[in-house]
C-alpha cells in the first residue's frame, strides 16, 4: 500500500488493535484507545468539511489531552491545515499566530471556550463536533483529491527575533520523518512513551507519529510533575512508561535535583534527549542511573520536520568531550559547508573544521507561510550543484566532525560575534563553563544594555572559580567580562533556554 497520507497509519493500526489505548493523560482523566481515536476524528473532520472549512487553516485551542490529539487528526481528515495553540500562551501571541497564518476558525473544549471568544473567528467546540455523524461521502471525496506534499499543519516558532514563524509541514515530510525515526531508534508496538513537550511544537510528533504509525501508546505527562521530580518518576513506573524523548534540560532538572540517587525510573529502556546540549555531568547521571537503557541524542531544526540527526550512545565519551549528534536519519542528506563555500568531509582519526549545516531530502517542510522573503533566504539552492533545481534549508547550526568520524553540534551562526577582529563563538564559552567543577548549566550573551559578554551559569561553583575555569582553558579574547551566579536559568516554554531573556538582564 501506498502511504501518501499520515491518516493512512491510523486506520490500519485500528484495524490491527482497535482496543489498545493510543493516547493516554495517565492519571486516570481520559484515554482513547486506536478505536476511539479513529472515530472520533472522522467525526471532527466530517463536521469541519459541513462548516466549509475544507482546505482552510483551522486553529486547535485545547489543553494538553488526548481529545486534542484526535482534533488535529480531524482537521487533517478534513484536508484542512490545522495550526495548534495553548490555552497557557499569552493572548497578544494567539493573536499574532492566528493573524499570521489567516485563520478561518478555531476547534476549542468547552473549558476553553471563552479564551476563543476573545478572537473574531467562529468557533466549533471539540464535543459538539466529537458528535457529529460521520460523513463518509466527504471523507472519501477529501482523500481522493490529497496528495503527499498537501500541507498537514503549520506550527510557529519565535526563532532568534521573538516574532512568530509559521512553518508549514506536509505529508510526505511527515512520513519520512516518521519511517526514518522509529527505525533509527528500534522503536514499535511495544514502545511505551511518556510525552513531555506542548502539542504546539513538532517535538510530539516523534511520540505521535509511533503511536498511529507502529500502534505504540503515549501518555500525556501532566505539565505539573515536572516540578516535582520523584511523583514524576513515580508516574514512569506506574505507566510501565519505557520510552521517553525530552528535551535536555528535562532530563538536566531531574538529576540537578539528585532524585536519581534516592529513586530510579527501572521501567525506562530508551532515553532520547536533544533540543539543547546536554552537560555531560547530566548524560552520565543518567547512564549510571540506567546503564541498562539505550541513549540516544537527537538534533534537528522545526524546518526539517523535527530531528534531522542521531547518535547512539555506544561508546564511553572521554572528560570535556562533547555528545556527538552523530550522522543524518535515513533520507536525509546533510552537507557541512565551509565560509567559501566547500564541503567539509570527515577524516578519519582527526577532528574537522567547523562549518554550517545544510539539510536536503523529503524531510524538509514547505518553508515559512505567508513569508516569501523569509522562506528564500533559508530554503535555498544546493551550494554544490547548479545542474538543476535542487533546495535545501540552510539551518544557522554550526558543527564539526570529531575523530570518529561523528558530527558534533558546535554553536549557532547568529551567535558567532566579532570582537577586536576575532571570531567569538558564545558556545563555546558555555561549553567551557561547564567543564568547570559543579557547573550545571551556562548561558553565554551579550547584554543588550551595556553590550558585555556575560556568562550566566547555575551550580556550586562560585563566580571566582568559574571565571578562573575559564582563564585557563580560552583564550584571553574569548574571557566574558562577567560570570553570574543564578538558582535557574529562565527557559522557553518548548525547554531551551531563554537566552533573549538573559540579554536584556
Amino acid at each position: 500500500m501506498r502511504i501518501k497520507n499520515v491518516l493512512q497509519y491510523l486506520e490500519a493500526t485500528a484495524a490491527r488493535l482497535p482496543d489498545k489505548i493510543a493516547f493516554s493523560d495517565g492519571a486516570g482523566g481520559a484515554s482513547l484507545t486506536f478505536a476511539a481515536l479513529l472515530d472520533t476524528a472522522k467525526r471532527i473532520g466530517s463536521g469541519l468539511c459541513r462548516a466549509g472549512l475544507t482546505g482552510k487553516r483551522v486553529a486547535i485551542l485545547m489543553d494538553r489531552h488526548p481529545a486534542a490529539i484526535a482534533a488535529m487528526l480531524g482537521a487533517t481528515y478534513a484536508g484542512a491545515v490545522y495550526v495548534p495553540l495553548d490555552p497557557t500562551m499569552p493572548r497578544e501571541r494567539m493573536e499574532q499566530i492566528l493573524s499570521a497564518c489567516r485563520a478561518s476558525g478555531v476547534v476549542c473544549d468547552e473549558k476553553n471556550r471563552a479564551t476563543a471568544a476573545a478572537f473574531d473567528l467562529p468557533i466549533m467546540t471539540f464535543e459538539s463536533l466529537a458528535g457529529q455523524e460521520i460523513d463518509h461521502a466527504s471523507l472519501g471525496a477529501m482523500r481522493d483529491r490529497m496528495i503527499d506534499t498537501d500541507p498537514m499543519y503549520i506550527i510557529f516558532t519565535s526563532g532568534s527575533t521573538g516574532t512568530p514563524k509559521g512553518v508549514v509541514g506536509c505529508h510526505r515530510a511527515v512520513i519520512d520523518y516518521g519511517e526514518a525515526l522509529t527505525s533509527a531508534l528500534s522503536l514499535g508496538e511495544h514502545s511505551v512513551f511518556g510525552c513531555q513537550s506542548p502539542l504546539y511544537f513538532d517535538a510530539p510528533l516523534k511520540e505521535i507519529l509511533t503511536t498511529l504509525m507502529c500502534g505504540a501508546t503515549t501518555y500525556l505527562i501532566p505539565r505539573t510533575l515536572f516540578s516535582f521530580p520523584i511523583p514524576l518518576i513515580d508516574y514512569l513506573t506506574q505507566n510501565g512508561i519505557n520510552t521517553i524523548c525530552w528535551v535536555s534540560s528535562a532530563l538536566a532538572h531531574i538529576s540537578t535535583l539528585g532524585a536519581l540517587t534516592v529513586k530510579v525510573p527501572h521501567t525506562l529502556t530508551t532515553v532520547v534527549f536533544g533540543s539543547e546540549e546536554l552537560p555531560l555531568v547530566h548524560y552520565r547521571a543518567w547512564r549510571d542511573a540506567l546503564p541498562e537503557a539505550t541513549f540516544y541524542q537527537l538534533c534537528g531544526p522545526t524546518e526539517a520536520t523535527g530531528m534531522s540527526c542521531v547518535w547512539r550512545a555506544d561508546r564511553t565519551l572521554c572528560e570535556g568531550e562533547r555528545i556527538p549528534i552523530g550522522a543524518p536519519l535515513d533520507n536525509t542528506g546533510l552537507m557541512l559547508i565551509d565560509e567559501q563555500g566547500r564541503e567539509i568531509l570527515p577524516a578519519a582519526g582527526k577532528a574537522s573544521e567547523t562549518g554550517e549545516m545544510y539539510l536536503r531530502g523529503s524531510c524538509l517542510t514547505l518553508g515559512y507561510d505567508h513569508a516569501a522573503e523569509q522562506t528564500s533566504a533559508a530554503f535555498v539552492q544546493n551550494p554544490l550543484q547548479s545542474a538543476y533545481p535542487e533546495t535545501v534549508y540552510r539551518t544557522g547550526d554550526l558543527a564539526c566532525y570529531n575523530a570518529h568520524g561523528e558530527l558534533v553540534f558546535v554553536g549557532r551562526r547568529d551567535r558567532q560575534i566579532k570582537r577586536m577582529g576575532h571570531r567569538i563563538e558564545l558556545g563555546e564559552i558555555e561549553q567551557s563553563a561547564l567543564r568547570c567543577h559543579s557547573v550545571t548549566g551556562a548561558a553565554c550573551v551579550v547584554l543588550e544594555k551595556t553590550g558585555e559578554i556575560v556568562l550566566f551559569y547555575t551550580g556550586g561553583a562560585s563566580e571566582g572559580e568559574v571565571m578562573t575555569s575559564l582563564k585557563a582553558s580560552l583564550p584571553r579574547y574569548y574571557l566574558p567580562a562577567r560570570a553570574i551566579h543564578k538558582d535557574a536559568l529562565p527557559m522557553t516554554p518548548n525547554g531551551k533556554i531563554d537566552r533573549n531573556a538573559l540579554a536584556k538582564e
